[in-house]
C-alpha cells in the first residue's frame, strides 16, 4: 500500500494538485519534500482545478477513473466545475490479449471455444476497467457480443478500495470539509456498484429485465442475452447493429427524423422509470445506438436505477409541480415524501425554490434543462436538511444524459412537451376509476378469505356494543363532561359504522365477478343482499333529532 500511495502522491503533485496531499495526515512527511522541490518554486499551474483533477485520475488508472464517473454523479456532495469535468472521464483502459481472453472463456466454459463458437475475434471490440468485449458467432450463424472480466482484476480493485478507504478515513479525521463530502459514504457506494460490476449474471439480469419490460414498443430494443453461455466472468448477449448516436450527421444521412428521435429518448425514459420503476442509468452516447429507422438501441446495463411507488409518486407531483411553476406543491411533496424533516416551514421552502426556479423559467424553453433544475433544487433542498436520495441521484444523472443527447440530435428540443403529457396521463391512470377498479382484481383474492369472517364480526361488534362494551377513553377534562351525550350515541355510531362496512363488503363483492368460478352467478345476489344490508342499518343509525 506505501508504494501505491507514493505513487499517488507522485501523480498528484505532477498535477499540481499538492494542496490534496498536504492536508492528508498520512502524507505530511511529504510536505518538506514538496518545499525542497525546485520546479515548485517557479511553477504555476493555471489550468483549472478541475481539469488537473480529471487528468489525474485518468493518470491514477482504471479504477480511480471509475470512482471519477460515479462521484460526478454526486453533484449535491461536488461543486460544479468538478461534477462537471468529471463527467467527462472515460472508461478506457489497455485491453488484454486474445489469447488470455480464449483462456477465460474455456475456463470458464470447461470446454474448448470451438464447442460453442464457429468464429471468436481475438481483437477486442472495446476494452474498459473491468471487461472487454470480442465479437463472436454461434454455430447456428448468430453473431453475438461476447463480454469477458479483466483478469485479476478483483486483486486490483480490493488494493485500490482498501487504499481509498483509508484516504477517506484520514481526510474525515484531519480535514474539516470533509465531514460534509461523507467520503467513507461515497466509497461505501463506490465498493457496492464495484460488486456488481463484477458478477457479470447480474448485468446480465439487468439486460433481461428491460429488454422483458420494452416488449410492447418498437422505440427501444434491448439484445437478447444467451443464458447458456454467462457466467460470472463471461456474458454472451446479442450483438447490436446501429449507428452510434454521437454520430449525428449519419443518422440524419439515414433519413431519421431528429425531432422525433429526440422526444422519444425522453418518452423511453420516463416509461422505464415511471411505468416500470426500472430505467437505464448509463445512457451515455457510447451506450446507444440509432438503427435507420430510428430505434434506440442500448448495450452496457451495468448500472441500472429503480424507483419504488412511494418515489414514483412523489417524484411526479415534484415535476407536474414544476411543470406547473408551482413552488408550494413542490415544497409540500418534499415534505410528504419525508425528504426534508417534519418541522421544515413549507412557507420558508417555498421561497427558496421560488428563487432558485424562477430565474431559470426565464429563459426560452429550449434552453432550460431540466436535469440542472433538479440539481439545483436539490441543493437548495440540502439547505434544509434533506438526506441524499440515492435513486434519485441517478434518475437525475439520466435525465442529464437524455437532455444532452436529445438536444445534440435536435436542439431545439422542448422536454415540456413529452415529459408533462407523459405524466398527467400517468398520474390520470394510477389515481383514476380505471386504477381503482384494477386495485379492487388485485385485492380480490385478499377479500375473498376476509369476507365470509364479515359475519362473525359484525355479531362481535353488536354484541358488544348491546352490552356496552365498547367505550371511549377520553382523557381530556373538558371533553369528558360530553362522555354520558358520547355514550348514548355510541350503540348508534357503531350500527353505522356497521351499515358502511357491509356497503363497502358489496362493493369489493361485486369485484369478485368472473374471479372465481365457485361464485359464479352468485356474486350479484350476495352483493345485493350485503347492500340492503347495509343501507337498512344506516337508515337505522341515522339521527333523528
Amino acid at each position: 500500500m506505501s508504494r501505491r500511495l507514493a505513487g499517488i502522491t507522485r501523480i498528484l503533485v505532477r498535477h499540481g494538485l499538492d494542496e490534496y496531499v498536504v492536508h492528508l495526515h498520512l502524507l505530511r512527511p511529504y510536505r518538506f519534500v514538496l518545499r525542497l522541490l525546485p520546479w515548485r518554486w517557479f511553477r504555476r499551474d493555471t489550468r483549472p482545478r478541475a481539469v488537473r483533477l480529471r487528468e489525474a485520475l485518468e493518470d491514477l488508472g482504471p479504477i480511480f477513473v471509475k470512482f471519477g464517473q460515479m462521484v460526478s454523479t454526486r453533484p449535491d456532495l461536488l461543486p460544479d466545475d468538478i461534477a462537471s469535468e468529471l463527467a467527462r472521464l472515460q472508461d478506457q483502459a489497455r485491453p488484454f490479449t486474445g489469447s488470455t481472453a480464449v483462456d477465460i472463456v474455456e475456463a470458464a466454459y470447461g470446454e474448448p471455444l470451438d464447442a460453442h463458437f464457429s468464429r471468436f475475434e481475438r481483437d477486442p471490440l472495446a476494452s474498459a476497467s473491468v471487461a472487454q468485449v470480442h465479437l463472436a458467432e454461434l454455430h447456428d450463424g448468430t453473431e453475438v457480443a461476447v463480454k469477458v472480466l479483466r483478469p485479476g482484476i478483483e486483486s486490483v480493485i480490493q488494493r485500490d478500495l482498501a487504499l481509498l478507504y483509508r484516504l477517506a478515513q484520514l481526510a474525515l479525521r484531519y480535514w474539516e470539509p470533509a465531514r460534509r463530502l461523507r467520503p467513507v459514504e461515497v466509497i461505501d457506494q463506490f465498493a457496492r456498484h464495484l460488486e456488481d460490476e463484477l458478477d457479470l449474471r447480474r448485468e446480465a439480469a439487468n439486460a433481461s429485465q428491460l429488454r422483458t419490460n420494452s416488449q410492447d414498443t418498437d422505440l427501444t430494443y434491448v439484445p437478447k442475452v444467451y443464458w447458456d453461455l454467462t457466467r460470472r466472468n463471461v456474458m454472451v448477449m446479442e450483438r447490436i447493429h446501429g449507428i452510434p448516436i454521437a454520430d449525428v450527421e449519419a443518422i440524419r444521412a439515414a433519413g431519421v427524423d431528429m425531432k422525433r428521435l429526440a422526444h422519444n429518448g425522453v418518452e423511453i425514459f420516463f416509461t422505464q422509470a415511471f411505468r416500470d420503476g426500472f430505467f437505464h442509468a448509463d445512457m451515455h452516447p457510447g451506450n446507444i445506438f440509432v438503427s435507420p429507422e430510428g430505434q434506440y438501441r442500448a448495450v452496457d446495463f451495468g448500472i441500472m436505477g429503480t424507483l419504488n411507488e412511494v418515489d414514483q409518486q412523489y417524484l411526479a407531483e415534484n415535476l407536474l409541480a414544476f411543470f406547473n411553476r408551482d413552488y408550494r406543491a413542490v415544497a409540500a411533496a418534499h415534505l410528504h415524501a419525508g425528504w426534508v424533516p417534519v418541522g421544515t416551514r413549507l412557507n420558508e421552502f417555498e421561497a427558496a425554490v421560488r428563487t432558485v426556479c424562477e430565474p431559470i423559467f426565464a429563459r426560452p424553453i429550449a434552453e432550460i434543462s431540466f436535469g440542472r433544475l433538479l440539481i439545483h433544487l436539490f441543493q437548495t433542498a440540502r439547505r434544509f436538511d434533506m438526506e441524499v436520495q440515492p435513486q434519485l441521484v441517478l434518475l437525475q444523472k439520466t435525465l442529464l444524459n437524455i437532455e444532452g443527447l436529445g438536444r445534440r440530435l435536435y436542439p431545439e428540443l422542448d422536454l415540456w412537451e413529452t415529459a408533462k403529457p407523459f405524466l398527467e396521463r400517468w398520474m390520470r391512470e394510477r389515481h383514476g376509476p380505471k386504477a381503482f377498479r384494477e386495485s379492487l382484481r388485485q385485492q380480490a383474492p385478499l377479500w375473498w378469505r376476509v369476507v365470509p369472517e364479515l359475519p362473525n364480526l359484525v355479531h362481535t361488534v353488536l354484541s358488544k356494543a348491546s352490552r356496552d362494551q365498547l367505550s371511549v377513553e377520553w382523557r381530556n377534562d373538558d371533553i369528558r363532561k360530553l362522555r354520558e351525550e358520547v355514550r348514548r350515541g355510541q350503540q348508534r355510531s357503531f350500527v353505522g359504522l356497521v351499515g358502511a362496512t357491509l356497503l363497502l363488503g358489496a362493493v369489493l363483492v361485486s369485484a369478485l365477478d368472473g374471479y372465481s368460478p365457485l361464485m359464479a352467478g352468485r356474486v350479484p345476489v350476495f352483493s345485493w343482499l350485503l347492500g340492503g344490508a347495509g343501507v337498512m342499518l344506516l337508515l337505522a343509525a341515522w339521527p333523528r333529532d
